[in-house]
């Protein structure tokens, strides 16, 4: 990697730890350390809006949030709040009731005022509406549908569907894997949500084990977050950067240049890679060496973790994790083809789908 590209990743990475809007979440009984979802009174557990895996150098990038901060109002439109079921440095996320027809919601606010002034809270503002506006379009089975967005005494807030389930961060350690062909499956539908999102013009820009919700007894799987981290990203850091999960972020992210929807499949092989095998691809004892890694390091072969795995679908991790991202997946229909071909090579016996139990065999 020459000097101006390794330049351009440093400083991406610096301005992403410093601009980052990351969630400290309260457990709901979760016996992890980093909570993987938020659960309701005798209630489904609720997605955690930009929750973050617990991975070696991500974790240390939570903010905690000021205890300063003022309560929300007790209604944002029309959705009248029950409870406040997580917090994070910008705002909350709420437990609350749509009084229009009764439905239990998920509403995300984000205290914009106090992040930014005059022209960027403006431009902040119009960024938040314009990616609330492109998320509320996608309609697909696996992504969580967005209702609308508003602004209510000067907090911004999307309401979203609420989610049952479990976040995929609890099944990216080492004694809590996935059967292999139900990863394959939940794999294969995310990389199609994806070729949707692609085709309407919507990148996800933080894909990520947490930002993936399943339901074994419903069968779902639903990507979450879509248009976040782009909604977050500070006015004031101007070169292109998106923010992201560092330990996701594919090398053109990292070096802060322009991203489209090859960049989102690059962190879904390495969700992959970490569901596979409870491990991330890349990994370094300082941002300095994680970022040298993912720019220049390829990636392992996931049989050298799990020498059981078949060589296809340690081919299918390595072309998802390649560098540059002309010669990654064109789109994630072709991704998602190649999952379910090796699937389909798996010993029957092995069980698929989005239900079953964490195991270890393939």
């Amino acid at each position: 990697m020459d000097g101006a590209l390794w330049i351009g990743v440093a400083l991406g990475a610096a301005l992403a730890v410093a601009g980052g809007w990351l969630w400290r979440r309260r457990s709901g009984g979760a016996p992890l350390q980093v909570p993987k979802s938020y659960r309701t009174r005798g209630g489904p557990s609720i997605a955690a809006p930009g929750a973050f895996a617990p991975t070696q150098l991500d974790s240390v990038l939570d903010t905690v949030l000021d205890s300063r901060f003022a309560e929300a109002p007790r209604r944002f439109g029309h959705y009248l709040v029950e409870r406040d079921i997580g917090r994070g440095a910008m705002g909350m996320v709420l437990l609350c009731r749509d009084e229009r027809d009764g439905a239990a919601v998920a509403v995300k606010t984000m205290a914009l005022g106090r992040e930014f002034h005059g022209d960027g809270l403006e431009e902040a503002r119009e960024r938040f509406f314009r990616e609330a506006e492109m998320a509320g379009r996608l309609h697909h089975p696996d992504i969580v549908a967005v209702r609308e967005a508003g602004e209510e005494d000067g907090n911004a807030y999307i309401a979203m569907e609420l989610l049952s389930g479990r976040d995929l961060s609890e099944f990216a350690q080492p004694d809590r894997l996935l059967p292999v062909p139900q990863v394959l499956e939940v794999v294969a539908r995310v990389a199609q949500a994806l070729a949707y999102a692609h085709r309407q013009g919507v990148t996800h820009r933080d894909i990520k084990p947490a930002n993936i919700m399943v339901d074994s007894d419903r069968g779902t799987v639903k990507v979450t977050d879509f248009g976040i981290a782009r909604i977050i990203d500070s006015t004031q850091t101007r070169t292109g950067l998106v923010l992201g999960t560092p330990s996701f972020m594919s090398p053109e992210q990292m070096a802060g240049a322009r991203v489209d929807g090859r960049s989102d499949l690059y962190a879904l092989g390495v969700t992959l890679f970490q569901l596979l095998t409870g491990a991330l691809p890349h990994r370094g004892d300082s941002m300095a060496a994680l970022i040298r890694a993912i720019a220049n390091d390829t990636a392992p072969d996931v049989r050298t973790l799990r020498p059981e795995l078949p060589q296809a679908l340690a081919e299918v991790v390595a072309l998802s994790l390649e560098k540059h991202p002309d010669r990654r997946y064109a789109d994630g229909d072709a991704m998602a083809a190649d999952l379910r071909t090796v699937a389909a090579q798996l010993a029957p016996s092995a069980g698929a789908g989005a239900g079953g139990e964490a195991g270890h065999n393939p």
